[in-house]
């Protein structure tokens, strides 16, 4: 009994020395203990239970990425489904009205909506990292120079899309579809101020963990424009007009309830001040920022739009040019899905950075690839066993389903090759490492997949396989090269998170 006490007190004595040991390194900077470490059950309890599970994967991170991925994926898709929901409107009305909707649908997307979504990337850096270090009334002052940022190029955009008509004839478009098109996107400019607004704030709440209240917002104002395009494309003289305009509406709509809910909620005290001229003053760092973003999201969407281009100038152009189309939706859903987890790696790694703890942010980052394989890894198994019945969505024909069906290995490959790729994109989002991600984008789609893809459709006539397989290369090399930068990389506090203490400093 004697020696039994004498042991057990010797091992508490060990434990305990062991516990003071990880606090102390902790506290001095050498260690960096996990999430599961930093719960009530303490380091004794941590050591104790880990088990095989816990080597593959650190569940108390993976749970709270799941738990910020799930509403963050379906607050995107309902807002994302606003201006298609108008187009789904405007297209049964008639075929010309369909093809003038969807024309000026992708015209908005690659020349004003993708880049929108790009300028708001600055503030998942700027506010991501902000948030980490504490410093919580920069964020505030971000989003307000953000936003002015947004309104600048939208006046720019809306400008050019006045002209759409001249443009779409000068590339070689219908004139009586461009026509149509031109139509439909003069009454969706008032939208795109909103739009890019709605962008910023949604990445202010985001890089504060702050997602469940974006699942409400977005489910009650997609329902509410449901409605209010049914009404004003079916009961009001307006009829095509109103499709677009009722996204517009409802765009503003989004934009203003949001803008209450951040200047009246308490959770936003520290970060909501109010309206201060020191936003004028971070113009130019969030500007460093905001332009390699956009940057990087237009390069990617401008290559799947090439795609079906391409596609339109092989022999039977229908049919090639509706394959690529339903792949390129069929990616674009997906990714929505998959943006969930981009999101995450964002934030984690911005706030995680930002407090002065690469080696969480690591791990964060870690977890949320294994994350994004396995939610690949079921979309393609949905889409691997029913990719008929997903082809019958888009269309009743035989011909279009059954090669459909032969271009589902390559779709199914470049969908986990994509929700790879987007985790490391978010993680570059996170770190400030835009610039170095743009140019990524710009030489693997435009010097290595485009090339690829023209060359095996036309030369070696693959037609649309061709293409496809052209674009899974440069998804593949964008993907190698942003993981050897993360690798190669080191992980610390970016410049620009320096710059925010000065700032502070000077104009708090």
């Amino acid at each position: 009994m004697l020696r039994t006490s004498i042991e057990m007190s010797s091992m508490n004595g060990y434990l305990e020395s062991a516990d003071a040991l990880l606090s102390e390194a902790e506290h001095e900077g050498y260690f960096e203990p996990s999430d599961a470490l930093l719960s009530d059950v303490g380091p004794r309890r941590y050591y104790e239970d880990q088990c095989w599970w816990h080597k593959f994967l650190d569940t108390e991170e993976a749970k709270r990425q799941v738990l910020f991925s799930l509403p963050m994926i379906v607050s995107n898709v309902s807002f994302s489904s606003i201006i298609l929901v108008s187009v789904m409107f405007a297209g049964h009305l008639g075929e010309l009205q369909l093809a003038g909707a969807t024309l000026a649908n992708s015209w908005a997307t690659v020349t004003g909506l993708a880049f929108m979504i790009g300028l708001s990337g600055a503030l998942e850096t700027l506010c991501g990292q902000g948030f980490g270090a504490k410093i919580y009334r920069m964020l505030g002052i971000y989003l307000q120079s953000s936003c002015m940022i947004s309104c600048f190029f939208s006046i720019i955009i809306s400008i050019m899309w006045f002209y759409t008509e001249s443009i779409l004839i000068l590339l070689q478009q219908d004139a009586q579809i461009s026509k149509t098109a031109a139509l439909y996107i003069r009454y969706l400019i008032p939208g795109l101020f909103a739009y890019g607004f709605v962008q910023n704030i949604l990445r202010f709440l985001q890089t504060q963990s702050i997602v469940m209240p974006l699942v409400w917002f977005s489910v009650i104002l997609m329902s509410i424009h449901c409605g209010v395009a049914y009404a004003l494309v079916n009961f009001t003289v307006l009829g095509f007009k109103g499709a677009p305009l009722a996204a517009s509406i409802s765009l503003w709509i989004s934009f203003l309830s949001l803008s209450v809910y951040v200047f009246l909620a308490k959770e936003f005290e520290k970060t909501w001040e109010g309206f201060s001229l020191e936003s004028f003053h971070c113009l130019l760092t969030n500007l460093k920022l905001a332009l390699p973003s956009a940057a990087m999201v237009c390069l990617e969407y401008w290559a799947f739009e090439l795609l079906v281009l391409f596609a339109g100038l092989m022999p039977h152009s229908e049919l090639s040019t509706s394959l690529i189309a339903m792949c390129v939706n069929t990616e674009a859903i997906a990714y929505m899905v998959t943006y969930g987890l981009s999101a995450t790696a964002s934030t984690r790694v911005s706030n995680e950075l930002g407090a002065g703890h690469p080696t969480r942010a690591k791990n964060a980052m870690a977890v949320t690839l294994k994350l994004s394989i396995l939610l690949a890894l079921a979309i393609v198994l949905v889409l691997g066993f029913g990719h008929n019945i997903w082809a019958a969505f888009f269309s009743n024909s035989p011909l279009i389903i059954s090669q459909f069906a032969s271009m589902t290995p390559y779709l199914l490959i470049s969908i986990t090759i994509d929700s790879f790729q987007g985790v490391l994109s978010g993680v570059a989002r996170g770190s400030g490492w835009q610039l170095l991600a743009a140019w990524v984008n710009m030489g693997t789609f435009y010097f290595i997949g485009m090339p690829i893809s023209g060359l095996l459709a036309f030369k070696f006539k693959l037609y649309a396989k061709g293409l496809w397989i052209g674009l899974i290369c440069g998804l593949s090399c964008q993907a190698g090269v942003l993981l050897l930068i993360t690798l190669c990389r080191k992980w610390i506090k970016i410049e620009i998170a320096e710059e925010i203490e000065t700032e502070t400093r000077i104009f708090v």
